[in-house]
């Protein structure tokens, strides 16, 4: 279905089964992580909060993630607290950012108060400040970024507010494949890219800075040449900071990574491109049981051919959207033009040159 095209993947959670989704729908994948995951389960500054909660329960615990929730629990049982932290919150209210951190505290059998509609922390912490009598004890369950600034509403409404860091997300140790990913992006080579997590889109830049791609990256993601997937709308939210909004930015209804693969599968398809007898997806062109693999240049002139089709395409136009040079020597054009043509075979006729003007695709 998507065989031609190639996904970057840039999560360092669950990215082997996204890998997996992405290639039983025959695209290719290219990994990328830009940051990592890291649990503070062997953190002292966890077990004391830990053990301070049990000692002095807290009225509300607002439940940022299923994975941050997890993970507590999980560190919790390797001191032999899980069944004490467990007794602890049975009598908190519990409000949860979304579905997933609602699942989490559920598997547990706690209740959950309330769950916010749009996955936004903030929209957790108004549900929570709605219900809040001053001088309560609300813990706040950090994702792995920095303190949210959502708390201070909590603070404005008389909360003693405890938070609570579970995990942290820092820079990938390795940054080859990330800085990989990001010049196959700039190449033409990767026609989608996925996050998971707003800190991975800022992550990728800043690793693409380090190479002196920062600049050259954002001008892609936000040209509308690459399907850029965001989980949801706080990813979104930073795929637009960064400058990406006005591009091909995709986010699912669902906002879990099934709908995401399916979300961006669906987009890629919409680029695919029947011109006479070819059939154009990615760097595959297919006619019959004929199938053609390109080069990332023979991809970009077909590309560039099929976004106008029946229509004069000059070389000068070539060179800038294929080399980005419309200064250098058409001579280049001509010797990749001849060279697509014959790999073609019999369907290399559907490029026509027109004399001192360009080619073509009819």
């Amino acid at each position: 279905m998507l065989d031609g095209f190639t996904v970057g993947i840039t999560a360092d959670r669950r990215a082997d089964e996204q890998a997996s989704l992405f290639e039983r729908r025959d695209a290719a994948v290219i990994h990328g992580p830009s940051i990592r995951t890291l649990p503070l389960g062997d953190d002292d500054g966890l077990r004391a909060i830990t053990e301070a909660l049990i000692a002095d329960p807290p009225h509300v615990l607002v439940a940022n993630t299923g994975l941050g929730i997890r993970s507590w629990f999980g560190a919790a049982e390797s001191w032999d607290l899980g069944e004490a932290l467990l007794d602890t919150l049975r009598a908190t209210r519990v409000y949860a950012r979304g579905p997933k951190a609602s699942g989490a505290v559920h598997s547990l059998g706690l209740d959950v108060v309330a769950r916010a509609p749009t996955e936004r922390l903030r929209e957790c912490v108004d549900l929570a400040v709605a219900d809040l009598v001053p001088g309560e004890r609300v813990v706040v369950q950090r994702d792995g970024g920095t303190a949210p600034p959502d708390v201070t509403a909590l603070e404005a409404a008389g909360a003693t507010v405890i938070e609570l860091p579970v995990y942290r997300w820092q820079r990938t140790e390795d940054p080859r494949p990330a800085v990989r990913l990001a010049e196959g992006l700039i190449a033409g080579r990767v026609h989608a890219v996925t996050f998971t997590a707003g800190p991975a889109i800022t992550s990728l830049l800043e690793l693409a800075d380090d190479e002196g791609l920062a600049d050259e990256l954002r001008e892609t993601l936000a040209s509308g040449s690459v399907v850029v997937g965001c989980v949801g709308p706080v990813c979104a939210e930073a795929a637009e900071a960064a400058g990406f909004g006005g591009g091909d930015l995709v986010v699912p209804r669902t906002w879990r990574l099934g709908p995401l693969v399916r979300s961006v599968s669906e987009r890629l398809l919409e680029r695919s491109r029947q011109v006479g007898d070819l059939m154009i997806t990615g760097n595959v062109v297919r006619s019959g049981e004929r199938r053609v693999e390109l080069t990332d240049i023979e991809a970009r002139i077909m590309a560039a051919l099929t976004d106008r089709p029946g229509a004069v395409v000059a070389k000068v136009d070539l060179l800038r959207d294929v080399w980005g040079d419309a200064d250098a020597d058409p001579h280049v054009v001509e010797v990749a033009v001849g060279r697509l043509r014959r790999r073609l075979g019999p369907d290399g006729a559907t490029i026509a040159a027109v004399a001192r003007r360009g080619y073509v695709l009819r």
